[in-house]
């Protein structure tokens, strides 16, 4: 009786390794396509609140009324969180009651360091989960190359032991070996396609948030914005009474 070749055979054949190895692509394939999913969903919703935000800053009348659209929609993209960080300092350190490491410098430095930690948090939430897309595309080639390896070896090791050693019994369990090298890259192309995608979307915004950044920066340390007009952040003074908080002044 003819034994039928495929697939199934292989997974009926290979041994607690093969199978293992057959488990672990199958999770890279999982995380893979859950990451590509939700980073795209991600960044599809943080490139159009980014793109509104943006809007109603540059159509403001002024820093005030950035600060005030601010906390009343919460900060949502990394532009917004960039604007809340800076308003933030100024107001901190217009307010501060004791001398701290955190507080040392002038307004401009501490204005800075603001800027620095809202950007590399955003950095940070940006690039979650590269690192598994790149150790996918990296490894899952050879995991699935070494189950292709291990199944040729004992599918020869059954052909020695039943001592035929024609072509049709040696081609087809070669054959149904290499699957796991066809696996391993069907789970890497993916992988290798999205990480390229989401670095090259990453640099795009990093670059633009990296502009906004000086742009903020000379808005609050001079308190101009376009035209030469004077724009300030308002904020509460120890008396209650509205005061004007300029970096840098």
């Amino acid at each position: 009786m003819e034994t039928q070749l495929g697939f199934a055979h292989f997974l009926g054949q290979t041994d607690f390794v093969g199978k293992l190895v057959l488990v672990v692509l199958f999770v890279m394939s999982i995380a893979t396509w859950y990451l590509i999913l939700s980073k795209s969903i991600q960044i599809t919703f943080a490139r159009s609140r980014s793109r509104r935000f943006l809007q109603r800053f540059w159509a403001a009348g002024g820093l005030s009324e950035v600060h005030e659209g601010i906390h009343r929609d919460g900060t949502n993209d990394p532009f917004s969180d960039l604007a809340h960080e800076a308003l933030s300092a100024v107001e901190q350190h217009a307010h501060r009651t004791s001398v701290r490491l955190i507080d040392a410098g002038t307004a401009d430095d501490y204005l800075t360091r603001a800027l620095r930690r809202s950007i590399a948090r955003s950095t940070a939430r940006l690039e979650s989960g590269l690192t598994v897309l790149a150790s996918v595309s990296s490894s899952a080639p050879f995991i699935g190359l070494f189950g292709t390896v291990w199944g040729i070896y004992h599918a020869l090791l059954a052909i020695g032991v039943s001592g035929q050693g024609t072509l049709d019994k040696v081609a087809g369990p070669v054959g149904e070996a290499l699957v796991m090298t066809a696996l391993g890259l069907a789970v890497a192309i993916p992988a290798v396609l999205a990480y390229n995608a989401f670095v090259r979307a990453n640099r795009v915004v990093l670059a633009e948030l990296d502009s906004f950044a000086h742009d903020i920066f000379a808005f609050v340390s001079t308190g101009a914005r376009a035209g030469g007009v004077r724009a300030a952040v308002s904020v509460p003074s120890s008396a209650g009474e509205p005061q004007t908080a300029r970096a840098g002044a």
